[in-house]
C-alpha cells in the first residue's frame, strides 16, 4: 500500500490495517521458524507498511494537539 492510499484511510481502517498486519507477521514469523515460509520478503514489506501506517497516525496525533493547543 502507497503512503497516498494510507493517507486517505481513517484513523479506525489505518488501526485495523495496522492490526491485521501486526498479526499476519508474527503468522509469518512462525512459518519461518518453522521452515515452512516460502516468501519472506514478505516479512519486510509487513513491517514497513506497519511504519508507513504508525507514521501517518503520529503525524495526525501531533497535527491535532497543535490544532488543540492553538485553539
Amino acid at each position: 500500500m502507497k503512503i497516498k492510499e494510507i493517507r486517505e484511510l481513517s484513523n479506525d481502517e489505518l488501526a485495523s490495517r495496522r492490526r491485521d498486519l501486526k498479526e499476519e507477521a508474527l503468522n509469518l514469523r512462525v512459518q519461518q521458524e518453522s521452515g515452512q515460509l516460502e516468501n519472506p520478503a514478505r516479512i519486510r514489506l509487513i513491517r514497513r507498511e506497519v511504519a508507513r501506517i504508525e507514521s501517518v497516525l503520529s503525524q495526525r496525533r501531533v497535527k491535532a494537539a497543535a490544532e488543540a493547543a492553538g485553539a
